[in-house]
């Protein structure tokens, strides 16, 4: 069962739309509704594209790092969104710890909010 705060690979779209390559995405929520979407963000591995007190990066040194089942240094891009279907997550590679999730959650939605 999925859950917000798991790690997943998915073939993430780029800005253009065009399909991306796999990589891993975190997701943040369960979409309401009838229908099983999720909304993730990316998690890239080029650490030069953080957004600095925004992004999270997770390395080595983070209690998470082996717990959420990515192998390098990696960066969460909080505001690289998308809205994907349930079916296109079909396993979990890992999961970050909640308070890591809480202020991811609470950075986006600060940020949604004009902050």
């Amino acid at each position: 069962m999925k859950r917000a705060g798991q790690v997943a690979i998915l073939r993430f779209p780029n800005v253009d739309l065009a399909l991306g390559k796999p990589r891993p995405v975190l997701l943040l929520a369960s979409l309401p509704g009838p229908y099983d979407d999720w909304l993730v963000c990316m998690i890239s591995t080029q650490l030069r594209h953080e957004i600095a007190g925004f992004d999270e990066i997770i390395d080595a040194n983070a209690d998470d790092f082996e717990l959420a089942g990515i192998k390098v240094p990696s960066v969460i891009r909080i505001a690289r969104l998308a809205i994907v279907a349930s079916e296109l997550l079909p396993g979990s590679i890992g999961e970050i710890a909640p308070d890591r999730l809480d202020r991811i959650r609470n950075k986006l939605g600060y940020w949604l909010q004009g902050g």
